[in-house]
């Protein structure tokens, strides 16, 4: 079984516009739809259309219309229950593909709420393979919430990954020395924050199709603690680091329509493909036609196992063994 855990679920709502985003203009909306989400949720969707045995932990109530939203697609849950409404985010996309995203902050979460979430995730990880623990922290929930549940989960024998950023990220590889995960997913602009990089020289490196600021980077994190670092470039693909070596992996070329849940796609096809056996380079093959994929689709549409196309995914060894420190940080 894989659990996924989604602090701060959200109702997603993509629009998509026929024309650019203009600030101050009047829009004409060509489509709408709405769809339960938050990382961890779109993990479990996309995992559950592979048909894998996934269920999504998440604060809402029994009648909120997440709960509503899930049934309807089938997707098994667990509800730690709450009394205030599951958000709902804004994701505005053009038809380039270029989405312009507006979410809210989340339901606030007492101490018993949270207690009650942790509980549950330590209770599911008995019999779980995997873990997947993502996105925002909702108000009322300690930045170090991720990292805490990182240690409690060390005895146990499922395998961990965390998908996060801004403050939780940073708590979370302050608390390496106590447990890392065995994965974590940043982008190029959250992995440069976290190390002390500058996001501009990181992002130009990628840019210009050099992935060794992005392994020198993410090796540091290896070093320190975490099983290995699944760092997503949009659409210049990604790059895996583990203490055996690193990858990039590259997409074919697609006609983007959202990038909505893209990066929850990427982290449900490294599951998915480690769960069937697969090794590093392959993981991350998996990982980046699953986020190609979904880039594709629109709204916050996730693909199924016809819409993945692994063998249209270049996949190129960077180094066997770690590489040689390259500062990028900034003046």
């Amino acid at each position: 079984m894989i659990v996924t855990v989604t602090p701060n679920p959200s109702l997603d709502r993509t629009v998509t516009l026929d024309t650019p985003l203009t600030r101050g203009a009047v829009h004409r909306v060509s489509s709408v739809t709405t769809e339960p989400g938050g990382k961890g949720v779109n993990v479990a969707r996309a995992l559950s259309l592979a048909g894998l045995d996934a269920v999504a932990l998440l604060p809402a109530s029994g009648t909120d219309p997440m709960v509503t939203a899930l049934q309807v697609l089938g997707v098994p849950f667990r509800c730690v229950p709450i009394t205030a409404p599951v958000r709902t985010n804004i994701a505005i996309t053009e038809m380039d593909g270029t989405t312009t995203k507006i979410n809210e902050p989340g339901a606030q979460l007492d101490g018993a709420a949270i207690d009650a979430l942790t509980r549950s995730v330590v209770g599911h990880a008995e019999h779980a393979e995997w873990v997947v623990m993502s996105g925002s922290l909702p108000p009322g929930m300690p930045d170090g919430w991720y990292a805490d549940v990182v240690a409690m989960l060390a005895p146990y024998d499922c395998k961990v990954a965390i998908d996060t950023s801004d403050r939780p990220l940073a708590a979370l590889v302050a608390g390496f020395d106590r447990a890392g995960p065995d994965l974590i997913k940043p982008n190029a602009e959250e992995l440069a924050g976290v190390i002390g990089y500058s996001p501009q020289a990181l992002e130009a490196a990628v840019a210009q199709g050099d992935p060794e600021p992005v392994v020198a980077a993410a090796q540091q994190l290896v070093d320190r603690g975490v099983g290995a670092v699944l760092a997503t470039l949009g659409a210049a693909g990604a790059v895996l680091v583990t203490d055996a070596g690193s990858w990039l992996a590259t997409p074919p070329p697609i006609v983007p329509r959202s990038t909505v849940g893209a990066g929850d796609s990427s982290l449900a096809g490294y599951v998915r493909a480690d769960v069937g056996g697969a090794e590093p380079p392959q993981r991350l093959q998996m990982a980046v036609a699953y986020g190609s994929a979904a880039a594709a689709l629109p709204g916050s549409a996730l693909p199924g196992p016809t819409e993945i196309d692994l063998n249209a995914v270049r996949v190129t060894p960077i180094s066997s063994v770690p590489p040689a420190r390259t500062s990028f940080a900034s003046s």
